[in-house]
Order: structure tokens, then sequence, then C-alpha cells
């Protein structure tokens, strides 16, 4: 089938969903048994189209990189841009040490020596943390410091707060001022590894330098959303070593309605305009039985969600790294997530592994970068606790 009535074929099946959709809110209801497994059937249906699409584009793409000159491959963005000279020389680097060169790396084309292993040149390092960014909800939401070292925060406690009264002449007045605290955000060593077949980088026509970065990428996506999530004790902190603002279920596997709205409003108005709810998969499956005094689901596919569900009105974000709803987790968060703080390293290095996966014919690359993640602002992120057993 041609891309074109492929294309036409997705946008039909959108149609019948949004028309389900519609049919439902029209009525104020939820999806019958009926509905909802017509909408779940149109849904795969659509995923299966798109990864046909997918792999249609990318057979196209490889087409054309044979119809390319072998000199501009390898050049990124499949071949349309030429490399700088500093991205040539780390694709050059890793080539070379899979080769068994060791001393492909020299200084005149920058790449040097780090305290780990060679430093990316910078270009590649932001392509690296964009696809991070990219793939990775929780670390595109936080607001983000790209420094080295030590990065201390100020901001306003906001549990006191600017009082105003009336004032006398020639008289003092009593007046309150916020407190000003600081965050301090560190810097952990994370390391992300990925293997690549050494047949692949002997290949040409490999656009290895992308192929590099969606790898690490992937790999440091991994780790940064655990780390930012759920943290380690005397590491990275992220969310759940920071929140204060806490809301308790009365029991430790089950969470009511009524624990869902108080945990929604203890975040003020003035930050709901980009809150999301943030859990694990096997909660969503539990708060999608949920009901509110009408008989209605909380929680349902909704077209217009980013993630493809809402609740209470705001997009669901799962993550594999939340816990699920036991005894003492922290198993939901709600808020802005621009409230947590995000710092990681301006230099990214990297090493690759020659004889680590030598029997799989492969190389391993193993990339460090400095990260910290903590909260600055208490009151733009929520936590529901369970009850402890």
């Amino acid at each position: 089938m041609e891309l074109k009535a492929l294309r036409e074929k997705r946008s039909g099946i959108i149609e019948e969903m949004t028309d389900l959709v519609n049919k439902a809110s029209a009525e104020t209801r939820s999806f019958t048994n009926e509905e909802q497994t017509a909408y779940d059937g149109y849904k795969a249906e659509v995923a299966a189209i798109d990864r046909t699409i997918a792999a249609a584009e990318e057979m196209r793409n490889e087409q054309r990189k044979l119809e390319t000159p072998v000199e501009t491959r390898d050049a990124g963005n499949n071949g349309s841009d030429k490399l700088t000279p500093e991205e040539r020389s780390f694709v050059a680097y890793i080539r070379g040490m899979a080769a068994g060169r060791s001393g492909e790396m020299r200084a005149d084309t920058n790449m040097t020596k780090g305290d780990n292993a060679a430093v990316i040149p910078q270009t590649v390092a932001n392509k690296i943390v964009e696809t991070v960014r990219d793939m990775c909800p929780i670390f595109d939401l936080a607001t983000t410091y790209r420094v080295g070292g030590t990065l201390a925060i100020p901001y306003e406690d906001s549990s006191t707060r600017v009082t105003a009264g009336y004032a006398d002449e020639f008289a003092d007045s009593d007046s309150t001022a916020q407190k000003l605290t600081t965050i301090t955000l560190t810097g952990f060593l994370l390391k992300a590894e990925t293997k690549v077949s050494i047949s692949l980088l002997k290949n040409t026509d490999l656009d290895l330098l992308n192929y590099v970065i969606r790898k690490v990428a992937e790999s440091m996506v991994f780790a940064i959303e655990k780390e930012y999530l759920v943290g380690t004790t005397n590491k990275i902190s992220g969310i759940a070593g920071t929140v204060k603002n806490k809301i308790t279920a009365a029991t430790a596997t089950a969470v009511t309605t009524d624990e869902l709205i108080d945990l929604q409003d203890s975040v003020p108005d003035v930050y709901q305009a980009n809150a999301i709810w943030i859990m694990n998969g096997k909660t969503r499956t539990a708060l999608r039985k949920l009901k509110d005094n009408e008989g209605k689901y909380l929680l349902n596919p909704d077209l217009t969600a980013k993630w493809g569900y809402k609740l209470l009105g705001k997009d669901v974000y799962v993550s594999d790294s939340m816990p699920t709803m036991a005894a003492g987790k922290l198993a939901i968060y709600y808020g802005d997530m621009s409230g947590l703080a995000s710092k990681i390293s301006e230099e990214i290095e990297v090493k690759v592994l020659n004889e680590l996966y030598a029997k799989q014919h492969a190389v391993g690359i193993l990339a460090f970068a400095e990260v910290d993640a903590k909260i600055e602002n208490a009151q733009k992120i929520a936590a529901l606790a369970m009850k402890a057993s």
C-alpha cells in the first residue's frame, strides 16, 4: 500500500475515534463497553499504521543513502549537511578505537582527555542532551541548568508570606518578609552504556554520528528518569527525596477519588496551568476503574492528551520507574514539573570499550555525565504517599 493511502486510512480511523469521543462527551457519559473496545481497536490500528509508515520512510532514507556519493555520507541529517571538523574527529575516534588504534585522538582536533575518557565535542554533547530532552518528558519539563561543578539556587520560602496592612505617619509598622532559602545541586557521575556492532562501524554507509547520539541518549533516558523521579540514597535526590507537599492515602494499596482531588488541590492555582500526573502503569490501570459520584470514570482515553489519557482534566504520564501502590511508597506525583531543578554538566565524556564485548563482535560506548536534581519550588509539586503498613 502506498504511503499516501496509508496516511488517508489513518486519517479515517482518527475521525472514527473522534466521533466516538464526541458522542460520549455530548451525552455526558463514559464509553460503553462496546465503544471502549472499538476505541482500543482503532488505537491499535493507528499504532500499526504508524509503524508501517516509519519503516517505509526509513527504507526510503536508506535508498537515498545508496544513491548519495560516499564522500557525503556519515554527514548527519541523512547526508544533507557536512559534519563539523570536531564531529568528524569524534566519528574517526570511535571507528579508530573500535579498530584497535588507540592513538586516534589528537589535541588539534579538539578530542581532549577528561577525567573518565575523551570529552565529546560540544556540538555532539548538545545533540545528545537535546535527544534526551525529546525522549524523556521529566527531563524536558524540569528547569535545566547546563553547568559543571556546584550550583546554588536561591528561592523564596513560600511558607512565610509578605503581609500588608495600615500604617500611621511617624509610627513603626509591622511587616514580614519571605525567607530566602537555597538548594544546592552538586553533581553525580551518571554513566550510560550502549553496544555497537563492529560490522556497523565498518559500514561507511552508516550515519554513525546520529546512531551513537541516539543510542547513548536512549541509555541516558533510562537512568535519568529513574533518578529524577525516585532518586538514590546519598546520590541524586530527585522528586522523592525532596518533595515536601504530601498527601497520605488511607490504605496501603488503593487510592480514592477524594484523595486524588486533595492531591490536585494541594498545588496552588497559580501553578495548575502546566500541571501533570506521573504514575506507574499499574497505578493508571487501577485509577481507570475509579468513578465519580455520577458513575463516570475519572480517567479516560483522550485524543487531546499528550500521552493519551487525562485525569481530572490533566495529562497523565506513565513511567516504569515509578513505584506501584504499595505500603509507604510515593505512588503518584502531581504538579508543574518546572519546580524540579535539573543540572547536567556541559561536558559529556565518552569511552570506547574494545575488549568487553569482543566475543559478541561489538564494542561498548560508555558515556559519562555529571547530573543532579532536586525540587526548587516546593509548592509546584505534590506527592501521594501510600499508608505505611
